[in-house]
């Protein structure tokens, strides 16, 4: 820990640089288990290296992805609990990037905060490192921005971006997709990290009870059952991906069905999704009716308990459930590709 660097009159303005290299020491023990082969540099640089093994790769295309945690952060504070949200950025950038079939490689994380507290740093870096290690991934470098008058002193914001790789020839083609094909569901853990600013006003979190268990909740608390970590299919994914021909993945992320399960559609075909086969948990139906919330827009909001579509060829389809499920996904068939102008139906 840098014992030299101080500065009485930036401290008196609210920034402790002191407390920024605690917290650096305090997080690499975090760090230090998302490490893989090709990490070169170690924390504290101003670069995160990382050695590139092209080995096997023909024609290598690299994959970028970037998002944050959003106002689900609203409920770490209430619940003062900051040890899960760093997996949830994690999952919002490394979801994305396997939906162009790319394996993530690196992850790196931006922390502001009103105060930096050293422990709650450690805390919010673990719950990173958790996520890295999920996926597959290293935590190579990241920034915490101590801004008091910015953020209120107990707040802080969480993003992050990750690169991953694939050989060109690899990439998801969704055009490839044929009517008949099969939409498979990977189930998410609740709400995942999207759809907060409605979640928030629906329960009034502010002046509501997030830690007493409730029945309707399967025996979780509100609050519990909000800050579920967003759930990684990196691995899954991965392997599903060495055995079958999938057409397309989509992360069903803000906008839920309506908006993300059309991106990896083409025109002239639609998902056609079976109402009466998906699984939705209670926490939807918890929302959908305290906040008297149509149907339509719950889907259009939230994932409904689907964190992943993905669209594969009738004829693999029971390859593909079997092998995601010994990877530990409990996957299910939840519809089919169609001839239709519109691009997904939920029926």
């Amino acid at each position: 820990m840098n014992t030299q660097s101080h500065s009485q009159a930036y401290a008196a303005s609210g920034v402790d640089i002191t407390a920024g290299y605690r917290a650096v020491e305090l997080m690499k023990q975090h760090i230090a288990r998302t490490q893989i082969p090709g990490v070169v540099s170690d924390i504290g640089g101003f670069g995160g290296l990382f050695e590139l093994d092209l080995t096997g790769y023909t024609h290598p295309v690299l994959v970028s992805g970037t998002d944050g945690v959003g106002t689900k952060l609203k409920i770490a504070f209430l619940m003062d609990r900051h040890d899960t949200v760093g997996q949830d950025c994690v999952a919002m950038c490394v979801n994305d990037v396997i939906c162009a079939g790319a394996k993530p490689i690196y992850f790196l994380d931006y922390i502001a905060c009103g105060r930096n507290v050293p422990e709650r740093i450690a805390s919010i870096v673990k719950g990173v490192a958790d996520g890295c290690v999920l996926a597959g991934c290293a935590l190579i470098g990241g920034e915490t921005a101590e801004m008091p008058g910015f953020y209120p002193v107990d707040e802080y914001d969480l993003a992050g971006c990750c690169t991953g790789i694939v050989d060109r020839d690899r990439i998801l083609k969704p055009e490839t997709m044929q009517e008949g094909d099969i939409l498979i569901a990977l189930p998410s853990s609740g709400v995942h990290s999207n759809g907060f600013s409605l979640v928030r006003r629906v329960f009034d979190v502010e002046n509501t009870d997030l830690k007493t268990p409730r029945d309707d909740l399967d025996g979780r608390s509100l609050g519990e059952a909000l800050l579920a970590p967003t759930r990684i299919y990196v691995k899954p994914v991965l392997r599903l991906l060495e055995s079958v021909h999938v057409r397309s993945i989509s992360h069903i992320t803000g906008g839920g069905f309506y908006e993300n399960i059309p991106r990896s559609i083409p025109d002239g075909l639609c998902a056609v999704v079976d109402r009466s086969l998906l699984r939705i948990p209670a926490i939807f139906r918890l929302i959908q009716k305290q906040g008297k919330i149509d149907e339509r827009d719950m889907f259009n909001t939230f994932n409904m308990g689907v964190g992943m579509a993905i669209v594969v060829p009738a004829a693999e389809a029971d390859e593909a459930l079997s092998i995601l499920k010994d990877a530990g996904e409990d996957a299910y068939i939840m519809g089919s590709i169609q001839k239709a102008p519109e691009k997904i139906r939920i029926q």
